[in-house]
């Protein structure tokens, strides 16, 4: 089979989920694995499709029409140096290269560098939206070199997820790295997202006393308003599970360690980097390192002292604050990861279009969720808008919610339930509205024992005392 629109290394489940979506919508497709199985499930899966396998690279890039299009969804580091190494010399100028995975993005950055001068187009896109959005529309946000754009738009937009709006969830993000610099920002949000739906879990569990099959009727009613998201919705079929071996709530039974595969902690030391602040993201990623000491923890409950286990409350009354809590964190996350997102393009000079982001993320990735189609609209009502928080709209959600969260957050601390992600989505609110913060106090510290200068706010200049003498 010749002439086929593009080839697809990796054939793993995204991959091949891709290559199926991509057949769907009318794009033949080439794929090669290294792993003879999935080269097999993959020519099985598509008996009968404009699709077929391939036996090398070499056969793979033969397979295809010029200009050439090959898209790499392999794991994110050497293994894409490793099949660039081998790809590129058999590739000509105009040719395509779009790098699928989750790649930190300083190295699509370096490929892009290296590949200059060959002709070679390169992308590097941020996929989300898991197994089942690769086979029936993921999110897709590429960047790299705009002469590719033309070229992969048309596939690309095909399979991406559509908004209510009919609008393909898929634009392009701009130069260098921003593709995927942009995902890794999705998925610090991710991070955010997801931990503080686990803590207003944990609120109902510890607090109310409420079983996992209660909570899912909560979240589910939940899914019907401002909270309406993917993540609000699985979650609500998750704890509504039941193990059939045990009768019992299957979330019960699951080990309380969690994974990570490092976006959210790249999203959480490029915001130090950078210089931005990011806390809510980054007490995910630590709520996760925490939660993998599960021997030092099980000690630890015996030894360290807290309050004692009681209710709290009535219940509907406090599943409303939670409800307000887990609004108001959830768009301290936003605010914080769409401020990464300004500072990197002032850095990089990249012209992120976050109206577009916004946009982008309605549909079809993990975060998708109702609050982003206000986003969408805060930034077309200001494009150079500083922070979420100064919009109207998100401005008055937060005035009918902090106090809910801090009622929330003093809850958990009374009643010794770890909530790091609601407190730090406080005290993060509390700051950025604070017009005077106690670092005037850090900087005659710094001032003190190292001559570090700080500046008046009676005249201009920068000023050094002797404070011992």
């Amino acid at each position: 089979m010749q002439g086929l629109d593009i080839g697809l290394v990796g054939l793993g489940v995204m991959g091949e989920n891709l290559a199926l979506n991509l057949v769907r919508n009318g794009f033949g497709v080439g794929g090669f694995d290294l792993d003879a199985g999935k080269r097999a499930s993959f020519g099985q899966r598509t008996h009968g499709l404009n699709a077929q396998a391939a036996a090398s690279l070499q056969e793979l890039v033969a397979s295809l029409q010029t200009p050439r299009c090959v898209w790499l969804m392999v794991p994110a580091g050497a293994a894409v140096d490793a099949v660039l190494t081998e790809l590129s010399p058999l590739l000509s100028a105009g040719d395509v290269v779009i790098d699928g995975g989750n790649t930190l993005y300083t190295d699509t950055q370096r490929r892009l560098q290296a590949l200059e001068g060959s002709g070679i187009h390169y992308v590097g896109a941020g996929v989300s939206g898991g197994e089942e959005g690769a086979l029936h529309g993921p999110a897709l946000m590429p960047g790299g070199s705009s002469a590719a754009w033309p070229r992969v738009r048309p596939m690309l937009q095909a399979i991406a997820a559509k908004t209510d709006d009919g609008q393909p969830c898929c634009e392009w993000m701009g130069p260098g790295g921003s593709g995927h610099f942009v995902k890794m920002v999705h998925n610090g949000i991710e991070y955010a997202d997801m931990q503080t739906i686990c803590e207003a879990y944990w609120l109902m569990h510890h607090l109310l006393g409420m079983r996992p099959a209660e909570m899912s009727v909560v979240f589910r009613q939940w899914n019907q308003g401002e909270l309406a998201s993917y993540l609000i919705g699985i979650t609500a079929d998750i704890l509504a599970y039941t193990d059939p071996e045990t009768g019992r709530a299957l979330v019960d039974l699951i080990l309380d360690t969690a994974e990570q595969k490092g976006t959210g902690k790249w999203a959480s030391q490029i915001a130090l980097d950078l210089g931005v602040a990011a806390p809510t993201i980054a007490n995910a990623v630590f709520a996760r390192t925490l939660s993998g000491l599960h021997a030092e923890r099980a000690l630890a409950s015996k030894v360290l002292p807290g309050p004692l286990p009681r209710t709290a409350g009535v219940r509907d009354a406090v599943l409303g604050q939670i409800k307000n809590a887990l609004l108001a964190a959830k768009i301290c996350a936003y605010a914080q990861g769409f401020s990464l997102l300004k500072a990197a393009d002032r850095e990089h000079q990249w012209q992120l279009p976050m109206g577009t982001v916004a946009s982008v993320w309605r549909a079809g990735c993990i975060i998708r969720a109702r609050l982003l189609e206000d986003i969408r609209a805060s930034f077309d009502r200001a494009p150079n808008l500083d922070n979420l928080l100064m919009d109207s709209h998100f401005a008055g959600v937060m005035t009918r919610c902090h106090q809910d969260l801090r009622e929330v957050v003093a809850m958990g601390a009374l009643h010794g339930v770890a909530v790091p992600s609601f407190m730090s989505a406080l005290s993060y609110y509390d700051a950025y509205r604070s017009a005077r913060l106690p670092a005037n106090l850090l900087q005659a510290q710094r001032d003190y024992f190292g001559a570090h200068t700080y500046q008046r706010i009676d005249r201009p200049g920068k000023f050094h005392t002797r404070w011992n003498g």
